[in-house]
């Protein structure tokens, strides 16, 4: 049992009846009246994220999780399969789990949340940036230069990203993960 004090970015808390990660914390020590911690807290079993603010010394229950790499294998109707990379073992989590799934390639290493108490799954993290190939790009507008002007285009999982005018089909770019955006070409 820990109390707020020692909330810091990255713990795993329990709070109504699920599992979240504190994302982002600030301890607050007003003139007037008691200290408290204004946390955003992020759901790992949904990604659903909340605001919360915490009093001083109040009990929190920690939620011990390990992180293993897993390999991304295939998608199905119901979510998304990986293997171990160290023992070949399978495991499957449901696609409310996984942010930004659309930017996942089959091979890819993903990391893996599990509760430590009995290795069940909660969430995944996809790499903060991957690289893809363009499979279609929408045709550049000529004299559309004047401004960063942008274009659809669809990459090999599928997703839809917006690119600079110059690339095309066949090129390799650098995605951000996090919001989708395209960041550059790759050689």
């Amino acid at each position: 049992m820990a109390t707020s004090n020692d909330i810091k970015k990255g713990l795993c808390i329990e709070y109504s009846n699920d599992i979240f990660k504190v994302i982002e914390f600030l301890h607050v020590k007003p003139g007037k009246g008691p200290a408290f911690v204004r946390t955003k807290l992020k759901s790992v079993t949904n990604g659903k994220v909340i605001d919360n603010t915490f009093s001083a010394g109040h009990k929190i229950d920690e939620v011990k999780v390990i992180t293993r790499k897993f390999q991304y294998l295939y998608e199905d109707d119901n979510g998304f399969h990986f293997m171990n990379n160290d023992d070949f073992s399978q495991i499957y989590l449901n696609k409310e789990m996984i942010e930004n799934s659309q930017f996942m390639k089959a091979g890819e290493e993903v990391t893996i949340i599990l509760k430590e108490a009995d290795e069940t799954p909660l969430s995944a993290e996809i790499p903060p940036t991957v690289y893809l190939d363009v499979i279609e790009a929408d045709p550049g507008v000529k004299g559309n230069t004047a401004t960063n002007a942008l274009k659809n285009a669809i990459v090999e999982t599928g997703a839809r990203v917006m690119v600079p005018l110059f690339i095309e089909p066949g090129d390799k770019i650098k995605i951000n993960t996090e919001d989708g955006s395209y960041l550059e070409r790759v050689k």
